[in-house]
């Protein structure tokens, strides 16, 4: 005896939601990273470089072939100095 295709369609129905959101979370973050992968496995060095890419081209994942920082980079310094005398 066969299982009548009504019973399926609830199965149907959520599977086509988990890879609807299945491809919808891979496509925002494909949009965040600038239409890049997603990076896995980030060390310390490589969150150096992504912080410093970001201050120059504005994004993590951007990248610049210009020998010679923007206007104003020399002022972007990530180290935080603390005010002990105001």
């Amino acid at each position: 005896m066969g299982v009548p295709f009504e019973a399926l369609i609830p199965y149907g129905i959520m599977i086509g939601m988990f890879a609807f959101s299945a491809v919808s979370v891979g496509k925002l973050r494909e949009m965040q990273n600038g239409g890049k992968k997603a990076r896995r496995g980030i060390d310390a060095w490589d969150r150096v470089l992504m912080e410093r890419d970001r201050r120059l081209t504005g994004f993590m994942r951007g990248q610049t072939d210009k020998p010679e920082a923007p206007q104003g980079f020399e002022l972007n310094n990530p180290w935080r100095v603390e005010q002990r005398f105001l």
